[in-house]
């Protein structure tokens, strides 16, 4: 699994990792029941401090991706709760439509790019 985190972004480093972690996921590249490396591990190969890694696990695990285990570690586990996510992305949605609307962005617009943006995951 390869980690690419940008020091220089607005974005907090737990959430780069968080992100990249579901895109992995999304993509195939990482699979259930797959184990990801330790907190230590994972920090030291990024440069990142362990407490930041943690964090990042702690909400893979909140939102559905993780299972922490005390003998195997951090393991992918997808919490397939559907309505759920789908209304956690309406709400996010919701906000960067709003943006996007502000921006004069237009619903085919909107439409076009989820169609590409989809595409990577099929």
């Amino acid at each position: 699994m390869l980690i690419e985190i940008d020091f220089n972004s607005d974005e907090a480093i737990y959430i780069q990792l968080r992100n990249q972690i579901i895109m992995g996921i999304a993509t195939s590249t990482i699979h259930e029941g797959d184990t990801l490396p330790s907190v230590r591990q994972l920090a030291d190969n990024i440069g990142i401090n362990m407490h930041t890694v943690n964090k990042a696990y702690n909400v893979l695990r909140q939102e559905g991706f993780l299972q922490l285990d005390r003998r195997r570690g951090a393991v992918i586990c997808i919490d397939e709760d559907k309505l759920e996510a789908l209304q956690d992305l309406k709400e996010q949605l919701r906000v960067l439509l709003a943006k996007g609307s502000c921006k004069n962005i237009t619903k085919e617009e909107v439409h076009e790019l989820v169609d590409e943006i989809y595409a990577d995951y099929e």
